[in-house]
This record gives C-alpha cells, structure tokens and sequence, in this order.
C-alpha cells in the first residue's frame, strides 16, 4: 500500500510542476464552455436569441407602415433600418440572418388581392443560405403582421372603403349574370354598411378599441420542462467541454507510459518488488484523481461566474464524475496497451477522442442530430457522460436519473480497463 501512494503522490507532482500544461488544462474547458454555452443561449437571455433582421420598405403607405412597426415590436426579432442595397450586403456577408423588402404599392395592391382575387403583390426575403430554418420563421412572422395590418385597413381604413365602393360598382354589371359575383357584391355592401356605422360618433371610439384586424385565433403558453431553475446553456457547454479535455489529460496519461517504455523507466519500475498490478493501479489512481480536481475546478468557475448549478442530485452528479474520472484513466491505460509509438498512440487516440465527443453531444447537443444518429450514439460513452451531467445540473433531476450513465460509464472501464491489463500481461509473459 506504501508503494501505491508513493506512486500516485509521483505522478501527481509530475502533473503539478508543469505550470504551462497545468494553466491550459484548468483554462481551455472554461474559455471554450464560455464561448459553446453563450453561443446556444448562454444564460436565457432572450437578447441571445434574437434574430436579426433588415426591414426596408419602399411603400409610404399606412398598412406597410404599421406592417413594419409591428415587426420592429415583435420580440424575437432585432430589426434594422438600411437601405436596400445595405441590406443584401450585409445578409451576403452573414451579418444578417435575412431581409425584408416591401415593394412599393404594397398597402393597395395586398387590399385589392385580399377581396377582389387580383394579382397578389410580392414581399421579397433575402436570407443566409446557411441559417435556412430562419426563413421559415420569418416568414411565419411576416405572416401574422401583414394579415392582421392588411385586414384592420380593409375593414375599417379609409382605404378599404374606397376598394370596396369600387369593387361594388364592378360588380354590380356581373353579378346579373355571375352568381358568385352576386354573392361577393352582397358581401361588400354589408361591409360597407359596418364601416358607415363605425363612422358615427357614438361607435367610432369602440371601432377604433376592435379595429385590430385578423388576428391568430390563438395563443400558446410556453413551459419550459425542466425541473431545476431556468436552462442554461452554459451548463451543456461546461459539462461537454470538462468531458473532452479530460480526455486529452486521459491521452497524456497513456502517452506518458509509452514514453517511459521508450526511455526504459517502465521496465525498471516493473522489476521492482511491486508488482505490474500496483503500477498500473497506481497510474489509474492518480488519472482518476486529476480527472476529478479538473471536474472541480471547472464546476467551480462555472458555478461562480456562470450561474451553473447542480439542481438534481448532487450525490448523482458526483457518481457520474467519479465514474467518467475512472473511465478516463482506464481509456488512458488502454492507449498505453495497445499504443505502438508515443507519437502514433497520440494521434489516434486524438482522432478517436475527437469522434467521440462530437458524437457525445458535447460540442453541439445531441439532440441537433438525426433520430438515428442519437440512437447509434448510445453505443458512445461520452454521450452518456454528458447527459448525466445534464441531467444533474440544470434539468435538475434525481439521482435515478444518473444511474444509468453511471452503469454504462463503469461497463466500459470494465472493457478498456480488461482489455489494457490482458495485453500488459502478454506482453510481460513475451
């Protein structure tokens, strides 16, 4: 036992007393944590999820006007105000995720094709290519604005009366001999009669409070599922970026074995009256203890700067730490195993690490994936290490949510660390 602590207290200094790597080991997960989770959302901040637009109307009339102060009301849109030529440049260059022209004749052109099934004018939409799922949602939100704003005039602007006496007297020499022509004449003048009754004094204060006119028959009440405090993307971002670069410090720990190989200090150590078994166990000790420190210290800074907290379980979130921490130092042991060279061990082991983050869900959520694509990620470890960390922090679950990750994090120790020890003993029977 003396000799096991010697060893782990040996490669804890060694790990210390490079200041260099030290300071970019703590640093890195918090600098690029910082960066993912304000990038996809940061604290909940409704300023980070805003999409910026440019409105430029060539139109003076009252209805595109109202059509553009309603979207400058909207609050999931940031709006500009840029001239045309402006605008196609800064969408062009990304800076803007799309644009809004209104042509010029809009307000009468959309009333005459409202009612009178004339040729429909056109709203022109300049949009990123690489952020397309931003059309659809302007273009919903374009919607809403213009029915609502043509129709208010239709109904009861002064523009709407003057289509609509116009449009009567069209009809009236059709609808002799067209019945559906007949049937629209109707329905005009009995519009034209509501708007002539809103015109008098008595009505006019309570048309003026309903003039609003169509608008969605419906509203949503949204309700954010999670049982801890408000999402915070930086809870996903730290827990992703803690679990690649502990990683990496999981690659160090395998390279440094190779590198003793090559320099002969491991064949001394394994002459030593201690035994394969100690060393390794050793080795894996001391991974696991620095994998933890760096869960700390990462958490910490997160917790304290970042707002992050464990709303579920804490019991679970340190279950789900220790066994990522032991699946680290096994995956380390496994590169030492089965790793020919130090420089060919390390960009495998790189390669592989990357795979398995960007597949884990830690870069991006996995959630952005195709559906197959998050079943077959269940067959990667990292993935399971990042939704129990999720789902400890600020899903705010119980402990029954981490066991899971626990059990399949500890299977796959159970595999890199067999399969590292089978071939530590071959080689040491050859």
């Amino acid at each position: 036992m003396t000799a096991l602590i010697a060893l782990v207290r040996k490669d804890l200094i060694l790990f210390l007393a490079n200041r260099r790597a030290l300071l970019l080991t703590l640093s890195m997960p918090v600098v690029l944590g910082a960066f993912f989770g304000f990038l996809f959302g940061g604290s909940g901040s409704p300023d980070n999820i805003k999409i910026e637009i440019a409105v430029v109307s060539q139109d003076d009339s009252q209805v595109s006007q109202q059509i553009v102060a309603g979207l400058k009301a909207d609050a999931s849109l940031h709006t500009r105000d840029v001239t045309l030529a402006e605008a196609q440049a800064l969408v062009l260059k990304g800076k803007l995720n799309a644009a809004v022209v209104i042509p010029a004749g809009f307000g009468e052109a959309a009333g005459a094709a409202l009612f009178g099934g004339r040729a429909k004018p056109e709203i022109s939409i300049f949009y990123d290519p690489s952020q397309s799922a931003v059309l659809g949602m302007v273009k919903g939100l374009l919607t809403q604005q213009v029915m609502q704003k043509v129709s208010a005039e239709m109904f009861t602007g002064k523009s709407g009366q003057k289509f609509i006496t116009q449009s009567i007297e069209q009809l009236d020499q059709s609808a002799q001999t067209d019945a559906a022509s007949k049937e629209l004449r109707d329905f005009l003048r009995s519009l034209e009669k509501f708007q002539t009754s809103n015109q008098n004094p008595a009505t006019a204060q309570d048309a003026s409070r309903n003039a609003g006119g169509l608008a969605m028959p419906f509203v949503t009440r949204d309700q954010a599922m999670s049982a801890g405090p408000k999402y915070n993307g930086y809870a996903h971002s730290f827990a992703g970026m803690c679990v690649q670069f502990i990683l990496f410090m999981g690659i160090d720990s395998g390279i440094s074995i190779l590198l003793a190989r090559r320099t002969g200090l491991w064949s001394r150590l394994l002459a030593a009256p201690i035994g394969m078994g100690t060393v390794l166990a050793a080795r894996a000790i001391s991974c696991a203890v620095i994998a933890l420190g760096l869960f700390a210290f990462v958490y910490l800074v997160a917790g304290i700067f970042f707002k992050v907290s464990i709303a579920g379980s804490a019991l679970g979130f340190v279950g789900v730490a220790v066994c990522f921490a032991l699946f680290t130092a096994m995956f380390g042991l496994f590169i030492a195993a089965f790793g020919k060279t130090p420089e060919a061990a390390r960009g495998l082991a790189i390669f592989a690490t990357l795979v398995m983050v960007m597949l884990g869900g830690a870069w991006v959520p996995a959630f952005i994936f195709p559906q197959w694509l998050q079943t077959a990620t269940l067959a990667v470890p990292t993935r399971w290490a990042v939704d129990g960390l999720d789902a400890m922090t600020w899903r705010g679950l119980a402990l029954d949510a981490a066991l899971p990750a626990m059990g399949v994090l500890l299977g796959f120790s159970l595999l890199f660390g067999g399969l590292a020890l089978w071939q530590f003993q071959r080689e040491n029977k050859n």
